[in-house]
C-alpha cells in the first residue's frame, strides 16, 4: 500500500501564497483521483480541490476558487495545490488524499496533514 506525505505547510500573511505538495510513494497513485481537504480548529474537516487521474477534471470549494490551483505530474506521482491571495480563514491543517473514484471525507487514502497559517 502506498503512503501519502504533504510538505510546503507554514506560516504567512495576509495576501500571501504559499504551495503545498503531497508526494505518493506508489505510482498506483497515478490512477487515481486525488485531492486536498483542510480542516481548522474546532470545525469539521471540509474539502478543497480534486483534481482527476491525468488531470482532466478539477473541483474546488467555492471559498477557494479563483485563488487555489491543484494540479498533479503523475510520473512522480505528486499532486500540488498553489494558494494565493491567502486569508485568515485559510489557517488550517491541510491534508492530501487519494480514491480509485472521487475523493471524498471518507477516501482510503490521507496524509498526515500540514498547517498553514495566516496571520493578519
Amino acid at each position: 500500500q502506498g503512503q501519502l506525505v504533504e510538505s510546503g505547510g507554514g506560516l504567512v500573511q495576509v495576501g500571501g501564497s504559499l504551495r503545498l505538495s503531497c508526494a505518493a510513494s506508489a505510482l498506483i497513485f497515478s490512477s487515481y483521483d486525488m485531492g486536498w481537504f483542510r480542516q481548522a480548529p474546532g470545525k469539521e474537516r471540509e474539502f478543497v480541490a480534486a483534481i482527476s487521474w491525468g488531470g482532466i477534471t478539477k473541483t474546488y470549494a467555492d471559498s477557494v476558487k479563483g485563488r487555489f490551483t491543484i494540479s498533479r505530474v503523475d510520473a512522480k506521482p505528486t499532486v500540488y495545490l498553489q494558494m494565493n491571495s491567502l486569508k485568515p480563514e485559510d489557517t488550517a491543517v491541510y491534508y492530501c488524499a487519494a480514491d480509485r473514484k472521487a475523493v471524498t471525507s471518507t477516501s482510503a487514502y490521507w496524509g498526515q496533514g500540514t498547517q498553514v497559517t495566516v496571520s493578519s
